[in-house]
């Protein structure tokens, strides 16, 4: 009997989501092993596919394995023979895609990047006797003893609040350097907190997967590993890293015991013994996978955690309803920061009596002398909700929003003075026209984070002024007299802190619709407070009620559960599972149908898709218990599989495979984001 290889086609197509037997010939025998890349034929050998051996049979137990009565197909070529799909990264890509209704291939394409070869050739000629520095664990400061170094040793499971303020790590000394030691590195609380845990879990040969939203955390986060850690330890995987660079990291991970790092794509790196799996603000929009099979790296870290046995610290400063729900079944433990400052969040709308029209203003009175004074002796940092010059242009005459000629986009300025420029495609609108009166000149609307810039530049002379947005993203400012106007996550890092905080524009921000404004805005608000000193002041302007009370008492765990009870009695998610069925009136219908009994729940729709390109189409979105979850994504996977198996007719006679008419997609949140 042949030598079996079991592979997993790199096919998006649904019917071919499964393993293929194929036999492996004498001579590629030593090259096929599980994890390596090769080339197989499909049907009759005219096509060829890339595909991953996830399994080798020996003969004695080829019988026992494959269940084609026929001749097996070999495999045609092992494309290298550096195994890059991990046994475990391949369960987890499995398990990944059923919860999802999705092609297990979609997930392995974000974790295996592609092929290079300068990178495999580096590892095969490493040195296999090579271990990197051991590790000596320090205690995690700013909570009660032993309590996170007990979690990562047990592999337990919780809710960590993070330290509201930056922290200065000092790095050890290396052996033969003369005294003093490094200087210390300012990072904010919760890297040194992760990193922290994470070198508890290095120190026992463990390693350590963490995610974080964007490349700035993974910034902030590797600076505090390196604090801690040999550089030998970290692993960086980055969007903006090249295909070299991530294959490299990948091969670097199987290695050792390491902290893998990085966005979405780091959740799928391998691991030598997994001991910690960290996610950094779990409800950052972020970590919404965009492309298919749309997976939550929440949901991806909870599936990988129930498969390896991995301790799982989910740390934030405003808690998701996500993770409150987790909290609230007691799945997950909650650890707070023992004795630590919190900052003094003032709400200028409990100042009203005393400011009379002033507390009217964008600025009041008390906040604005705070921040003189504060910039006096050292940065202020400002947040507002829009970057550009304003939040919108209008026709001078009328009144009328200005749009975009090409896409129909708001029109927005950079700077006083600039071309109008569209804010969705970018186009200059040169000549603009209002198409009401007619006139051909415009005015802002609104305050950005430029025309906010400019004012306070009049406000505070001789005061250095420095704007950060997403066109002019900084990492870090320094400690000296300034202010800083950042637009909501552009925020910079300053060594020890800033002086004073403001936070304007809140009315605005709260004002968007959506099912997880007010967790984003607490998100957005914690993050920058978060980056004052201890004991500075932070202003929070024009909000009152319980967001304000949350914030000036710091607890931010009551606005999640409030926000959990209100989703419960809506059906909302968290609170339950939801299925989105997108497509044709028939196809949904069908969908909708075929779950039957296994349906424990109700369907909203099908109603029209009005800004879908394909005319007629419908959705319908399914809302059931995480009970029925798997029954739920088996069952709708098996119907999408059924319609792109459907052959049609065509005039004279020809068969062809029609167009899919169906997608599916669970826990998507754009149904709710007008709610």
């Amino acid at each position: 009997m042949p030598v079996v290889a079991r592979v997993v086609l790199d096919s998006p197509l649904p019917q071919l989501d499964r393993l293929f037997d194929y036999r492996v010939p004498a001579e590629l025998e030593d090259d096929c092993v599980p994890g390596v890349r090769v080339k197989v034929p499909l049907r009759t050998g005219a096509r060829m596919s890339d595909a991953w051996v996830v399994e080798v049979v020996a003969p004695d137990a080829a019988d026992a394995v494959t269940t084609f009565a026929g001749e097996l197909s070999p495999v045609e070529q092992v494309v290298s023979p550096v195994p890059v799909l991990a046994p475990e990264i391949w369960s987890l890509a499995r398990a990944v895609a059923d919860r999802a209704a999705g092609v297990a291939s979609d997930v392995l394409r974000l974790a295996v990047p592609p092929r290079q070869v300068r990178a495999e050739r580096a590892w095969l000629a490493r040195d296999p006797e090579w271990s990197p520095p051991s590790v000596t664990a320090g205690p995690v400061a700013g909570y009660a003893e032993g309590v996170l170094e007990a979690l990562v040793t047990d592999h337990g499971r919780a809710a960590v609040a993070a330290l509201p303020h930056p922290v200065a790590l000092h790095p050890d000394p290396a052996p033969a350097a003369p005294e003093p030691g490094p200087d210390p590195v300012w990072v904010p609380g919760w890297a040194a907190t992760i990193a922290q845990a994470a070198a508890h879990a290095v120190a026992a040969e463990q390693s350590v997967v963490v995610a974080v939203p964007d490349f700035r955390d993974v910034t902030d986060l590797e600076r505090a590993l390196l604090a801690v850690l040999p550089v030998e330890r970290v692993v960086r995987f980055d969007a903006k890293q090249t295909n070299g660079a991530r294959a490299k990291a990948l091969l670097q991970a199987r290695s050792h015991a390491v902290v893998a790092i990085g966005n979405r794509t780091a959740m799928y790196a391998p691991a030598t013994d997994l001991g910690l799996i960290v996610v950094w603000d779990d409800g950052d929009a972020s970590f919404v996978e965009p492309r298919a099979p749309y997976v939550h790296t929440r949901d991806v870290a909870l599936v990988r955690a129930a498969q390896s046995g991995a301790g799982l610290l989910f740390v934030s400063h405003a808690r998701s309803t996500d993770v409150q729900r987790l909290v609230e079944l007691h799945w997950l433990d909650e650890v707070a920061p023992y004795r630590q400052p919190t900052p003094k969040v003032i709400p200028t709308v409990q100042q009203g009596g005393a400011e009379g029209f002033a507390a009217q203003a964008r600025i009041p009175s008390t906040a604005w002398r705070a921040a003189r004074e504060a910039s006096q002796h050292g940065p202020v940092l400002v947040q507002v909700a829009s970057p550009g010059f304003g939040t919108g242009l209008v026709c001078a005459e009328c009144g009328e929003r200005a749009h975009c000629r090409v896409c129909g986009g708001p029109l927005g300025q950079p700077h006083r003075g600039a071309t109008p420029q569209c804010r969705f495609c970018g186009a200059l609108a040169v000549g603009f026209r209002c198409p009401t009166c007619g006139n051909g000149t415009v005015k802002p609307v609104g305050q950005g984070a430029q025309r906010t810039a400019d004012e306070l530049g009049r406000a505070f002379p001789g005061t250095r002024i420095v704007v950060a947005d997403g066109s002019r993203p900084l990492d870090e400012v320094p400690a000296r007299p300034s202010v800083v106007v950042a637009t909501r996550g552009a925020e910079p890092n300053v060594p020890g802190g800033y002086a004073c905080v403001l936070l304007l524009d809140g009315e605005r921000m709260l004002a968007r619709e959506g099912l997880r404004v007010q967790e984003d805005v607490l998100r957005f608000w914690t993050g920058a407070a978060a980056k004052g000193a201890p004991g500075s002041e932070v202003y929070l302007v024009g909000i009152g009620g319980r967001l304000a009370t949350a914030m000036a008492t710091w607890r931010l765990d009551v606005p999640a559960h409030d926000e959990l009870v209100d989703r419960r009695a809506l059906h909302f998610p968290p609170a339950v599972r939801v299925a989105t069925l997108t497509g044709t009136d028939d196809a949904v219908t069908a969908a909708v149908e075929a779950l039957g009994d296994t349906l424990v729940g109700d369907v909203l729709g099908p109603v029209p898709v009005e800004d879908d390109p394909v005319p007629g189409t419908v959705r319908a979105i399914v809302r059931f218990p995480y009970a029925h979850g798997a029954e739920v994504a088996a069952t709708l996977k098996a119907e999408v599989i059924r319609r792109s198996s459907t052959r049609r007719v065509l005039p004279g006679g020809n068969r062809r495979r029609a167009a899919p008419t169906l997608r599916v997609r669970l826990d998507d949140a754009e149904p709710f984001a007008e709610v």
